[in-house]
């Protein structure tokens, strides 16, 4: 095991904080988030979501944190460091961060694209009905859009944990929730946004159903960065005289802050544009690549605050890919000794030809299929559908039955510090937590493979 004094640490509990919620912070968020929540009825999906963030997620998170802090270890290592039959666990995390990384990256190339064409005042070029589709068609363009993305995630984590992560992370995260609170400010002030307010913040009993908790489940695991390794590398940089419970709720604080104001800055001026329709918000790249843009045209300022958002969402989705880059890049230099800079260089050129078939997948390689789904859709199905689950299952089983959960508890209560949900935590990770997990893999799968439809 590395010495605390040879391994990387934020320098100040702040510093982590503006890090794990800018991990946190991202695309899920921003797009996914009022998506769901127009689709399964906004008041209630908004309850349902908030009690799974500050029981489910706060438990995979806990848990996460304390084994990265406890081993000071990356996930490839930090499993097998508490029980060596159990690495696989946190190789499966690493593996889900480098299978998303190249391909959230083509999706941060066409951020790129989308907030400088608002910048230059071409926004209104975007509302074309094949606009996106003929862009995405480009080959070359969104191979380097793609690899500019990665360069630009790698000369950040190039730079090390203070000096790179922390360090952008302070001043991109502030940034962030400027953005968002203007444009949502925005979107509120345009006639007739209340009615969608209304809609997405008043609960009814109608739209509670197994379907929307299953929602807020997958919402809550894709938001907060679980399963994914990514935890487990920052938990080993956190200094040990920091809480873990209070870095919790406060990274919970933020993430669920964002996601909620995406939601007030995309439902009400939908509701506007759409008539009172929630479907129009359509899903993934409809709703961020084409629906929006035909929001913000029809906007008065709508080219200036199409910017202010797709900068925004910029900041979201690099903050999203240096920790999915640093968790892969902690793995292989704790696996294999190399060094931080040598590794940063060697996996980002890997992840640009991964990334290749992703950015071809809505051109020329359209009709490449695996089970039928494009490569891009292929490894969005593969992490956020099937690995994400099971890495976050077998992390309930293993902290819960595999090694004493006091080991977790001593970590979380080192030099006096309080765990005020202990007991909660015990309960959610030994039973309720894999049940729940459980059912979000079982339908996910369903889903994704087409047997069932949500």
């Amino acid at each position: 095991m590395k010495k605390e004094k040879e391994r990387g640490q934020f320098s100040s509990k702040f510093g982590f904080i503006m890090a794990a919620a800018g991990s946190s912070v991202g695309l899920g968020n921003i797009w996914r988030f009022p998506y769901l929540a127009a689709k399964y009825g906004g008041g209630m999906f908004l309850i349902i979501y908030i009690i799974f963030v500050l029981t489910l997620g706060f438990t995979i998170m806990m848990a996460e944190l304390a084994i990265g802090r406890h081993t000071q270890l990356g996930p490839t290592k930090a499993y097998g460091a508490l029980n060596k039959k159990w690495n696989f666990v946190g190789v499966i995390g690493a593996i889900v961060s480098f299978i998303i990384f190249p391909y959230y990256s083509v999706i941060g190339g066409w951020i790129v694209k989308y907030a400088f064409v608002f910048a230059i005042g071409s926004g209104s070029a975007t509302v074309a009905e094949d606009y996106f589709t003929t862009f995405a068609a480009q080959p070359w363009e969104n191979v380097l859009l793609q690899i500019l993305f990665v360069v630009l995630t790698a000369a950040i984590v190039f730079g090390g944990v203070q000096k790179g992560i922390e360090k952008m992370s302070k001043i991109m995260m502030p940034i962030l929730i400027v953005l968002t609170i203007i444009v949502m400010v925005f979107a509120l002030m345009q006639p007739g946004a209340m009615e969608g307010v209304k809609y997405y913040v008043l609960p009814n009993i109608k739209d509670f159903s197994f379907e929307s908790c299953l929602a807020a489940m997958g919402q809550m695991f894709y938001s907060l960065s679980l399963a994914m390794g990514i935890m487990v590398t920052y938990g080993s940089y956190v200094q040990k005289q920091d809480s873990l419970e209070q870095s919790v709720d406060q990274i919970e604080l933020f993430d669920t802050a964002i996601a909620v104001m995406a939601g007030f800055m995309i439902i009400p001026a939908v509701f506007v544009f759409s008539g009172g329709d929630p479907a129009a918000l359509g899903k993934g790249v409809g709703l961020m690549f084409v629906n929006l843009p035909k929001v913000f045209n029809a906007m008065q300022f709508g080219g200036v605050v199409g910017a202010l958002f797709f900068v925004l969402v910029f900041f979201a989705a690099i903050t999203s890919t240096i920790s999915l880059l640093e968790a892969v890049v902690a793995s292989v230099c704790d696996s294999f000794g190399w060094e931080r800079k040598h590794a940063v260089i060697i996996i980002s050129i890997v992840s640009i030809l991964l990334g290749v078939p992703s950015a071809l997948s809505f051109g020329v390689l359209g009709d490449f299929t695996i089970f039928g789904m494009t490569f891009f859709s292929f490894c969005d199905f593969i992490t956020n559908s099937v690995l994400m689950p099971v890495g976050a299952l077998l992390t309930c089983i293993f902290v819960g039955h595999i090694i004493d959960t006091n080991i977790i508890i001593d970590e979380v209560t080192l030099n006096g510090s309080k765990f005020q949900r202990k007991k909660i935590f015990v309960v959610m990770i030994k039973y309720i937590a894999p049940i729940c997990i459980l059912a979000i893999l079982i339908s996910s799968i369903l889903e994704g493979l087409g047997f069932i439809t949500f």
